[in-house]
C-alpha cells in the first residue's frame, strides 16, 4: 500500500479526504498539515493514483514529516468503494474526520445567450455564485448502470461511510463527515421520484441537493452514535471544474471582474485555498454545536480576508427521510448484484 507504515493506525487524529489529489481537496489537506503537523494521519483517498502520488509529493515537500497514505478509490465504481472501505477498516481503528469532497460535472454546458444577458444585469453576481440559469450537463451512466454524477457525488460517498460505521461510530469519540456541496444546490433541480437525474439536464446541482437533505438524515440516525454530518460550500472557487465550463480565453478576461465582485459579495473566494476556508473551520468546531439544517459557506473578503458563516438551507426532515430510505433500498439492490 502506497505510503501506508505499520504502527500509524493509533495516531491522534485519522482524517481521510475524496477528491484529494487537486482543487479544494488538496488545499485543505495542506492547511491541516499546517495547523496539526503532529499526531495527524492523512489519508488521501482518489481515483487517479498517479495523480495521487503527486499530490502526496508536493504535500511532504511542504511537510516533510507528514504521515501521509494513499487510497484508491472511484465513488462512482460500487466494487472500488466496497474494496476501499475494506482498506481502511484494515489500516485503522477509528476515524475522526471523513471528507466527502469528491465530485464531477461532465460536459457542462453553457447557455451563452443567457450568460451575457446575465453579465449585464442585476443576475451577475448570482449567476457566477451559483450557475443558476446558465448550466446544464450531460450526464452518463456507469458500469454499475447507475446515472454518474449521482454515483460519483452522492451515492458513493453514501455506501463509503456506511461500510465505515464501524470506525466512525464510538460512545466515547465524536467522529465528523463532512460533505463538499454548492450553492448550486436548488430544490428546484431535484426530483425525490428521480433522485438519480435520469430525467433531468441538472444532475451536479441534483446531487448536491441531495447531499444537503443526505447530511441531516445521517444527523438524525448516528448523533446518538457519536457520528455528526455537516454540509459545507466553499464559494466561487476556481478548479479544474469551473475551467472546463468556458474556454481559457474568457476566464483570463473575467477574472479582473471577479476581483472587482469581490470587494461587493464575499462568495467568490476564487483560490482553492479560500474554498477551503469552511472545511478547515469545521475541523476546529466541536460537531455537538454545528447546526444540521444550515450549510457552512467560506467566504472571502474584498481585503482577502476568510471566515465562514452558516446559512439556513432549504430542506427538510421529512424529505430527508424519504431520500435515506431510498439509499437503503439502492444500496441493498447493487450489494445484491455484485454479490457484496
Amino acid at each position: 500500500v502506497v505510503g501506508f507504515q505499520p504502527g500509524l493506525t493509533k495516531m491522534k487524529l485519522v482524517v481521510l479526504v475524496t477528491g484529494a489529489n487537486s482543487g479544494i481537496g488538496l488545499a485543505l489537506c495542506g492547511r491541516l498539515l499546517s495547523e496539526v503537523p503532529e499526531g495527524l494521519q492523512l489519508c488521501l483517498a482518489c481515483r487517479n493514483m498517479h495523480r495521487a502520488e503527486v499530490a502526496r509529493s508536493a504535500l511532504l515537500t511542504s511537510h516533510p514529516t507528514a504521515h501521509i497514505t494513499l487510497l484508491q478509490m472511484d465513488t462512482s465504481s460500487i466494487s472500488s468503494v466496497i474494496k476501499a472501505a475494506q482498506e481502511v477498516r484494515l489500516r485503522y481503528e477509528h476515524l475522526d474526520y471523513l471528507y466527502l469532497n469528491a465530485g464531477i460535472m461532465p460536459n457542462p454546458q453553457l447557455d451563452v445567450k443567457a450568460f451575457f444577458k446575465g453579465l449585464f444585469s442585476s443576475r451577475i453576481i448570482s449567476m457566477f455564485a451559483t450557475g443558476e440559469g446558465i448550466l446544464t450537463q450531460q450526464d452518463n451512466v456507469t458500469s454499475d448502470g447507475l446515472q454518474e454524477v449521482f454515483a460519483t457525488n452522492l451515492f458513493g460517498h453514501f455506501l463509503f461511510a456506511r461500510e465505515l460505521e464501524p470506525l466512525l461510530c464510538h460512545t466515547h469519540r465524536s467522529s465528523q463527515l463532512i460533505w463538499t456541496s454548492s450553492s448550486n444546490a436548488h430544490r428546484s433541480a431535484f426530483d425525490l421520484e428521480d433522485m438519480q437525474h435520469r430525467r433531468g439536464t441538472q444532475p451536479y446541482s441534483s446531487s448536491k441537493y441531495a447531499s444537503d437533505l443526505l447530511s441531516l438524515a445521517l444527523n438524525t440516525r448516528y448523533n446518538k452514535q457519536g457520528l455528526y454530518s455537516s454540509v459545507i460550500c466553499p464559494g466561487f472557487v476556481m478548479t479544474n471544474l469551473t475551467y472546463n465550463i468556458l474556454p481559457s480565453f474568457l476566464w483570463t478576461l473575467l477574472m479582473p471582474i471577479f476581483w472587482l465582485i469581490r470587494v461587493f459579495t464575499h462568495t467568490f473566494t476564487l483560490t482553492p485555498y479560500n474554498g477551503a476556508e469552511a472545511l478547515f473551520c469545521l475541523f476546529k468546531q466541536k460537531p455537538e454545536s454545528l447546526d444540521p439544517y444550515a450549510k457552512y459557506h467560506s467566504l472571502t473578503s474584498g481585503l482577502g480576508k476568510n471566515y465562514t458563516e452558516p446559512k439556513k438551507m432549504d430542506i427538510d426532515l421529512e424529505m430527508s427521510e424519504l431520500l435515506y430510505k431510498k439509499l437503503l433500498i439502492l444500496e441493498s439492490h447493487v450489494k445484491k448484484k455484485n454479490s457484496l
